[in-house]
């Protein structure tokens, strides 16, 4: 595995912090109050990356973890998009080199738990580039190679040494690909899998129904009809803890011994509050088994 999670398996993706070029009306202060309302509710773990915010959302990150104990968070972040060349993908050794430098000191510490190569361009030998940060990794600067939005191709590609610690992929339960497309490389070469789009952009939650369709493009008319009728198993297993939806979602997540963490984002501090409410909820055998049938 690649890194000893001490904690807990719930994180906070935080592109909604600090990430004005991708979200509206996005406040500098609510990413900063929702840092610390997930902290204090017991998340240790922050997911980012440069194109959040073009740096930003680091930039803010860093601020906060000054006031906590930093050996007890795990950091991630990401790059690929080259802000000196219209942010085109690289993967150069320089570029990843370079990019793991200037995240340190926006976020200001002397170590990432995790680094990720955020997108694979299509000229960099994937070897190359791992190989790279291995270096980094021997020097202490990361403690774990991540790659995301990897094909199996490319991660069997850049895996050649055996220095890919940690892969984060599209998954949900409405989205399964990866079961069948990665699982098994992953599981054989001891490689963490961590999904983003975890609550599917909202389907998850229970807010939408079947009349939402053109919403969820990504989605087969299948799998979203699948997701759209397990929301009834979901809702009378979170009637029976007393929680929501959403809660029960994670709590999947977290008991799949397949998944290293899960990450979902918040918008303000009200929301990663909530969010950690997952963190108390115990799944029986007979529940985690009905909401994986369920949505296969």
């Amino acid at each position: 595995m690649a890194l000893n999670f001490k904690h807990s398996k719930l994180g906070l993706g935080t592109n909604k912090v600090g990430g004005h070029n991708l979200f509206d009306n996005l406040k500098d202060q609510d990413g900063y109050d929702l840092l610390r309302a997930g902290i204090d509710a017991g998340i240790t773990l922050l997911d980012t990356a440069f194109v959040y915010g073009l740096g930003r959302s680091e930039e803010i990150i860093g601020d906060v973890i000054q006031d906590y104990d930093r050996s007890k968070l795990v950091i991630a972040t990401k790059a690929a998009q080259d802000p000196a060349h219209e942010l085109q993908l690289t993967n150069q050794p320089e570029f990843l080199i370079q990019s793991v430098d200037e995240a340190l000191k926006r976020l200001k510490t002397d170590y990432l738990d995790i680094f990720y190569i955020h997108f694979p361009d299509q000229k960099t030998d994937k070897r190359v580039a791992v190989a790279a940060l291995q270096e980094i990794k021997k020097a202490g600067k990361i403690r774990a190679i991540g790659l995301s939005n990897f094909s199996l191709a490319e991660i069997k590609e850049a895996n050649q040494d055996g220095y890919v610690d940690i892969v984060e992929d599209y998954y949900s339960l409405a989205h399964r690909d990866a079961e069948a497309n990665e699982w098994a490389y992953l599981k054989e070469n001891q490689i963490d899998f961590v999904p983003y789009f975890p609550l599917e952009s909202g389907l998850l939650t229970g807010r939408y129904g079947i009349s939402d369709r053109d919403k969820f493009s990504r989605l087969t008319d299948e799998t979203f009809n699948k997701a759209i009728h397990g929301l009834d198993v979901l809702k009378e297993i979170a009637n029976n803890h007393q929680v929501t939806i959403t809660h029960i979602v994670l709590a999947w997540y977290m008991a799949n011994p397949n998944i290293s963490h899960v990450i979902p984002g918040a918008r303000d501090a009200a929301q990663a509050k909530d969010l950690a409410k997952a963190l108390m909820i115990q799944l029986s055998e007979a529940e985690y088994q009905k909401i994986d049938d369920t949505f296969k």
